[in-house]
């Protein structure tokens, strides 16, 4: 099985470490590990995304401080913490700091699985979600000024009279401005075209 996405295995404990790495290609993942925190953030421009799987007790940098770091940079990875301290507190600051989850060690083996199948799905999600805005973005900017002011119009709920009122242009004027506009945004559908606008111009 191959799945969209870098496993990203984070351990100081070289038998740990090595064990995870085994057990994820074993299942037909993509892993590079690292021996600290500092190593993966020093390479972390030049990663593919995916899914980070970190400890939380490490020298120097812990799992919780690296949950920081990632979310300061507006990484594109899904972060599974694994400890083999936890705690309620502790838990609810992964959380709180952008974890996916969170594993007590020692982990069983089919559930840590389960949780990175998740975490990938819901990188390629997030990855697809981004694509679509992005191209919706790009098709908007396409849009001439007269268009952009009629588009206003539809995503208010306004009819096309009330359009072509308040842009003091003939209701049919009104009508072929939209016929462009429902092509150039390659809109199916009146609700499409309104949905798509909406997300593209929502604030991250």
């Amino acid at each position: 099985m191959t799945m969209a996405g870098v496993v990203h295995v984070i351990d100081d404990d070289n038998a740990v470490r090595d064990s995870l790495a085994m057990l994820l290609v074993a299942e037909g993942f993509t892993v590079q590990a690292y021996d600290s925190a500092e190593a993966f953030l020093e390479r972390l421009d030049g990663l593919a995304g995916g899914c980070v799987i970190t400890d939380v007790q490490m020298p120097g940098m812990t799992g919780l401080e690296l949950l920081d770091r990632l979310r300061e940079r507006s990484s594109d990875f899904q972060v599974i913490v694994l400890t083999g301290l936890a705690n309620v507190p502790m838990a609810v600051e992964a959380l709180k700091n952008g974890a996916l989850d969170l594993i007590e060690k020692p982990y069983e083996g089919a559930a840590l699985l389960a949780v990175v199948r998740r975490a990938l799905a819901r990188h390629s999600d997030v990855k697809a979600r981004a694509t679509a805005q992005s191209g919706t973005t790009q098709r908007l900017a396409s849009l001439s000024s007269r268009e952009r002011d009629v588009l206003v119009g539809i995503v208010n709920g306004s009819s096309n009279k009330e359009i072509a009122r308040t842009l003091e242009i003939s209701p049919r004027t009104v009508e072929s401005y939209r016929a462009n506009i429902m092509m150039k945004m390659q809109a199916a559908s009146l609700s499409e075209l309104v949905r798509m606008t909406l997300l593209a111009e929502k604030p991250d």
